[in-house]
């Protein structure tokens, strides 16, 4: 577990919800999420073969950088993960100390057949309550593939604005160059509306 994991309580209990940092024995079930039709077409990959996503989710980096969502009243029942990767933004030199690990960019993956619940809003609101009220991060940011309106939706839901437009910035795995949208939210921002 990173350094920032260990600056939180785990597990963080939603009405719903538990989120806590991945383990090694969640990746089948993440990967079976992740595998599920229509959830990889807006994953950066798409691993086909259990075992190489195993090697690849158990990477201490990757596990440093991801919580697992259980559903409250059933311990073990991971219906998605949350990605909380800390960043250090552009600064000037003298003052690039001051910057550094002051934003986060997040991501996240629901299992479909929890979706339209209201789940991932409830996961991501909660993982934004972390960055800022426990991890004391100045901004946060996530970007998705403009196709991908429940993504950039659920962002706008918890208050993220959008600050990007790039026009045929991604290309994605059918060979085509698709738009992408940045989001970002200021811990002002976060405080005025909680």
């Amino acid at each position: 577990m990173s350094g920032v994991f260990d600056r939180v309580a785990w597990p963080v209990l939603t009405e719903r919800l538990s989120l806590r940092p991945a383990v090694p024995s969640d990746s089948d079930e993440v990967w079976r999420i992740r595998y599920s039709p229509g959830v990889s077409d807006w994953l950066t990959y798409r691993v086909e073969d259990v075992e190489v996503w195993r090697e690849k989710f158990n990477d201490p980096e990757r596990l440093d950088r991801t919580l697992v969502l259980e559903l409250a009243g059933d311990p073990g029942r991971v219906v998605g993960d949350l990605m909380l990767l800390m960043q250090s933004p552009w600064s000037q030199a003298e003052v690039r100390e001051s910057a550094r690990d002051t934003q986060a960019e997040l991501g996240w993956v629901l299992d479909p057949a929890y979706a339209g619940r209201g789940l991932a809003t409830e996961a991501v609101r909660s993982l934004l309550g972390i960055c800022f009220d426990q991890l004391g991060l100045r901004r946060v940011v996530a970007n998705c593939v403009a196709a991908n309106t429940a993504s950039w939706r659920l962002m706008e839901r918890v208050g993220m604005r959008r600050e990007a437009h790039h026009v045929r910035a991604e290309l994605l795995r059918d060979g085509t160059w698709a738009d992408g949208y940045g989001y970002a939210i200021l811990a002002e921002e976060w405080e005025s509306s909680g």
